[in-house]
């Protein structure tokens, strides 16, 4: 089964759409997240939840 890690990012209604997409990119490109998750909230508050896979590195000897 594939665990994951998660980061929430929380963005104020007045951000415009193309620096949270901006800020969203620089996290997949740099940092390996994927987006998983927007909910836009009734006051215009957006928030973004991105994940990325944890990888176990097994011990061999």
């Amino acid at each position: 089964m594939t665990e994951y890690e998660f980061r929430v990012l929380t963005f104020a209604r007045d951000t415009s759409r193309s620096d949270v997409r901006q800020v969203i990119a620089d996290h997949a490109e740099y940092g390996h997240w994927e987006l998983s998750r927007t909910r836009i909230y009734l006051g215009g508050a957006r928030r973004v939840w991105l994940r990325r896979r944890i990888i176990r590195v097994r011990r061999t000897a």
